[in-house]
This record gives structure tokens, sequence and C-alpha cells, in this order.
């Protein structure tokens, strides 16, 4: 009774906001374009009301997700009142269709980014729009309005011959069209009617300064570039080796992967966005367009599971090169820039009012230079899996991983700020604790199968000292579960990994116990409500933040996981596919799911649809091998 009043309110609350702020449409009512430098948000009304260029963590073009009124977009859409919309993605591909209803037609927009394209050694980004009718009789209106540099800088509008032109200092776009564009404050504006089946093309494009806004493709040519992409995407595809249950959202997870992917560098984005709420009107507003050390362990096991060893081969090149550039106490910070830059200094957007009405909006992340310990762990499991599933790991990048494990030796006991990032000062974190216990007996692992040099009577010292201290100060007799740090009784979902870095048995009594105590829904204690898993109970933890949000959906995935790996098959199936009608219409997921079942958080997330592959993939041989 009480999760249903809590939910009601929130209903109300959020229907007001609403209300107060028209113009914003609901996180879950986006899909993703890309070109694996950078990402589009495409609204099912038509906008891109997301873009950064030239790269994914660059200054926004567009940012209406931000900002309705300030933050520019890029519209096409019915000029009529009441059309009804579908979005799907063509099969096997990032190539997005939005396709409009009206009572004298039927109309679609087939949104993408040309993969690979360059000029001159330069490259150019370019998103293709091309909108047809396919049935009767539709007009359309596009608006195309830039607002550069997050809305801090103004830009020249020129109307060309065949389109428009938008200037900055640091930036010009170009956008051709087949229809004359007329200037409307500083965008560019048409109406236009096509009859079935006729079509046109828009292309956004970078240009140089003062130069036109380059030929509109014909029909033939856009044709040609659309099934080009298409064959890229499905080629790409084509080494996915899972073939089992659920096989569409996990191609739909790897393809939307692979959009995360930043190629010149291997890195892979948390997310593409910035500053969407994990609770609508609060605080908790983040930049996640980095890249976490953390991610490491789970990128490279989902990757190498399915069969993608390329990508798994460029990212573990970029953790190598973060490796040989740790800080001067050889320690490695817990975020890097994609290009691996180290300063990610934060800041607050202030000019922006944020995704209805949640500030602050945050540009940077105030994270990147605290202390985490737990990334050895991801990192040290990562390389571990790599060598064992991948190719044989270089001397020099072990020469480089053995002085951070023994730095590790002489910092674990360490207070750090853990896993989630909290702000309310350094804890003895049992997840950190248990990842560094992760990172020594890897190394350990590595060494032995290699035969490489290491220090190891020192390591195996340390790693049994943390096993015994997370056994006698993690565990709380009085709550019977594993807590979220010494001396307190809060539980996290955190601990739901054990047995998946096999730190304990899947069947291990004190597991059962910890796994039974998060089970149960918050009004008894626990951590699940109807099937989703809250990180922690936010009320009893010192974060040093405020308000509420929505449950983890990668810690729901975490359950899934530790129950199939306790023979608790089907609870953990019932669990994953309650979960798998949470995902969009699209099949992608925010970071989190609000009290109405509303996505959450910047979207899609990296670590959400990681986390998907590894249960699938897990829960899929578990179910096969019962028979």
């Amino acid at each position: 009774m009480e999760i249903h009043e809590a939910a009601s309110a929130s209903e109300k609350t959020d229907d007001r906001r609403v209300e107060d702020a028209p113009g914003y449409q609901p996180i879950e009512n986006y899909g993703i374009i890309g070109d694996l430098h950078t990402t589009a948000l495409v609204g099912m009304d038509g906008s891109i009301d997301w873009l950064c260029l030239p790269h994914h963590d660059s200054p926004s073009v567009f940012a209406a997700i931000l900002d309705r009124a300030k933050g520019g977009r890029f519209r096409i859409s019915p000029d009529m009142e009441g059309a009804t919309c579908k979005q799907l993605y063509w099969p096997d591909t990032n190539v997005l269709v939005t396709r409009f209803f009206t009572p004298d037609g039927v109309g679609e927009i087939t949104d993408y980014m040309l993969i690979g394209a360059s000029e001159s050694g330069h490259e150019r980004h370019r998103i293709i729009r091309r909108v047809e009718v396919v049935r009767g009789t539709m007009t359309f209106r596009m608006e195309c309005t830039p607002a550069f540099d997050y809305a801090r800088e103004e830009h020249e509008t020129r109307i060309v011959p065949g389109g428009a032109a938008f200037d900055t200092p640091e930036l010009s776009l170009g956008l051709a069209s087949s229809y004359p564009l007329q200037q409307r404050g500083n965008g560019a504006m048409t109406e236009f009617t096509l009859q079935e089946e006729q079509s046109t093309v828009f292309v956004l494009r970078e240009i140089e300064a003062g130069e036109g806004c380059g030929v509109c493709l014909s029909r033939e040519d856009e044709e040609e570039i659309f099934m080009q992409t298409v064959e890229y995407w499905r080629n790409w595809l084509s080494k996915c080796t899972y073939t089992g249950r659920w096989r569409e959202m996990v191609r739909r997870s790897a393809l939307t992967l692979k959009l995360l992917t930043f190629e010149p560098t291997g890195a892979i984005v948390a997310a593409p966005t910035m500053g969407l709420p994990e609770g609508v009107g609060g605080e908790r507003n983040w930049d996640y367009r980095y890249t976490w050390i953390r991610d490491a362990a789970f990128t490279l096991y989902g990757l190498l599971r399915i069969g993608f060893t390329e990508e798994a081969a460029g990212f573990i090149k970029w953790l190598g090169s973060r490796c040989q550039r740790s800080k001067p106490d050889g320690s490695l910070q817990l975020m890097y820039g994609i290009d691996g830059r180290q300063d990610l200094t934060e800041e607050t957007l202030d000019h922006l009012e944020g995704y209805r009405g949640s500030r602050p909006v945050r540009l940077g992340n105030g994270a990147y230079d605290q202390l985490q310990l737990d990334i050895y762990g991801e990192l040290m499991d990562a390389v571990y899996l790599y060598n064992k599933h991948g190719s044989p790991i270089s001397y020099d990048l072990w020469t480089h991983l053995r002085a951070l494990i023994n730095w590790l030796c002489d910092n674990w006991q360490n207070e750090d700020e853990g896993i989630w990032e909290t702000r309310g000062g350094r804890r003895n974190f049992v997840y950190s604790r248990l990842m560094c216990w992760v990172a020594v007996d890897r190394g350990l692992r590595l060494a032995d199968k290699r035969s490489f040099p290491a220090d190891r009577e020192r390591w195996l010292e340390v790693r049994d000292r943390i096993y015994e201290e997370i056994m006698e100060k993690g565990w709380s007799q009085e709550r019977e579960a594993f807590v979220q740090s010494y001396g307190d009784d809060t539980l996290d979902a955190s601990s739901l990994i054990m047995p998946l870095v096999f730190f304990l048995s899947p069947s291990d009594p004190r597991m059962l116990k910890t796994l039974d105590a998060i089970n149960r829904p918050p009004k008894d204690g626990g951590l699940v409500s109807n099937s989703l898993v809250y990180r922690y109970d936010v009320q009893k933890s010192a974060d040093g933040l405020t308000g509420e949000e929505g449950t983890f959906s990668l810690c729901t995935f975490w359950l899934v996981e530790a129950l199939t790996r306790a023979g608790r098959l089907e609870e953990s199936r019932l669990i994953f596919e309650h979960m798998l009608g949470y995902a969009n219409h699209l099949g992608l997921y925010a970071e989190e799911i609000g009290h109405s079942g509303e996505a959450l958080g910047n979207f899609p997330q990296a670590f959400t649809h990681l986390t998907l592959i590894s249960a699938a993939y897990n829960l899929d041989r578990a179910l096969g091998s019962r028979g």
C-alpha cells in the first residue's frame, strides 16, 4: 500500500511539472543515431534535441533536451495537430525511422549519420534526414536552429543557394535543402508538401567558415549512401555470436554500445548525454560523456562473450595508454576524456533551465579526481578476461599493471568515495575492498598463467588480509547481510556482484542471506520494488545529495545474474523478462527507472546495456544446460 501511495504522489508531481514545462519529451521517447565519433538523439516528434560536434564530449549544437527555449533543435514534423507517430530501427542497423500518421497520409523520416566520411583528410560529420510520404499527402515543417557551445555562443545565419549556413569562429554548419529556406530568428525554416512516393533529403554537415551549405543529395545518391550505411551496420552485427533467447535485445544492446564508442581511441562513453536527471527537478544531474575505468571489466566481458573481439582490443589499447600515463604517485584516475585527457573540471551551466527544470546542468564531472579504489579490480579483471578470451597481453603492459598492484597493496586500506561516487565524504566501502581483492587476485592469476615476474608473496598476503577483513567488517550479524560500508547497516546492491567476481560461492550461506535481504521490498528493509532494484536507500545512506532517485537498471541485471548463479532460474528469468519490458520502444535504457516506469538519468547508458548482455548470456546458458 505504501508503495502505491508513493507512486501516486510521484505521478501527480510529474504531471504538474509537465504542465509547468511544456515542450519536453519523456526521456524514453528518443532514439539514437551516430557515426562512431558522436551521436544525436531524435525524438518521436521528429526533432533532434541533442547533438555534440565533432565528438561525444564536444560542446552541444542542439540541446533542446536541456532547455526547450535556448538549447536549439533540428525538427521536421507534419504541419498538423494530432499526428500520431512510431519509431523503429531499420532491421539490424542504427538507421532510425520515425513514422507519422495523419488523416491525410503516412509519412516517414529516415535519420542516420554517415560512417567514415572525410574530405581532404578532415572528418566531416553528416546527418542525413530523408523525408518521404508513403501514402496520401502530407505537409511538413522543417526548422533548424543551432545553439552552439551549450547555447553560450552567438552565430551568424546565412541563407545561401541550396540551403543555409551557420557560422561561429570554432565551428560552422551547412544545411543543404532542395526547398528554399527562410531565416527565422537565428535559424532557418521551410514548409513543403509531398505526395505519395515523393521524397526529399536534408543534409546537415560541418563546413569551413564562409563556405556554402553543400549540394543536396539526389534521391539516387542518397539511396546509395543509405544502402552503404545499412550494409555497414549489418556487416558489423554479423560478428555477433549470441544466438540464444532474447537475441533481439542483445543485438540492440550491442548496436547501442557500438554507437557509444569513439573510434579514434577505442574509448566507450558511459552515455552520450549530460544533465538528464536521476529525479526530475532534483540536483542529481551529471555529465556522462566520458570513459570510466570501472566500465572496463563489464565492457570487455560483454563484448568478448558475444564475439566482438575487435572492439574489446580497441578498449584494451585505450586502457593500456591510461596505465602508461598514471599519476605521479602511480595511481589512476577513475575516468578520463575519450581522448585520454585528465582534466574534467566540473562547472554549472546556469543559463540552461535543465530538463523539465532539473538544475543545475553540470558540464564536466567533479568526481574525476575522487579516490575510488574499486577501479583497480575492474581494470585487472578486464585485462585478465582479455588475456584469456582475446589475445595475450604484452610484457610492457604487465610492467605497468604490476606497478599498479604494488601501489594498491600500499593503499587498499584507505577510505574512498566508492562505486557510486557519493559526495558525502570518504568511507570504508565494502565494494571498494571487494574490488581491491579482485585486483590482487587477478594479478596473481595472470602472473601464474603467463609466468610473469611478480611480488607473489606480498600479493598473496594482501589478498588474504582483504578477504578476511571483508568477512569480518563488511558482514552485519544484525542484518544478516553484507552492508555498504564498515560499521553501518545499510544495504547496497553492489554486494550482488560478489559471486560474479568469484569472491564467494553463489550458494555460500552469507551470499544467500545477502541475496534474500536485498531481494525484499523497501518497506521490509530491502532494495527491490516489483523486481526493480535500488542501488541503496538514499534516506539511510549519507551520499551528500538531496532528493530521490529511481531504481538502477544495472543493479536489476546484477540481481538476475546473482539469482542465476544461485540456481534460482525461474525467479531470475521472471525478473529479467520483467525488466525487458521497461526498455523504451526501441529497446534502449536510461540509467534509472522512475516510480511511474519513466526513464531517468543519462540516455542510453552503456553500463545498463553491458549488464543486460551479461545477464542474458549467463541466464540463457544456465537454462540451456538444465535441458
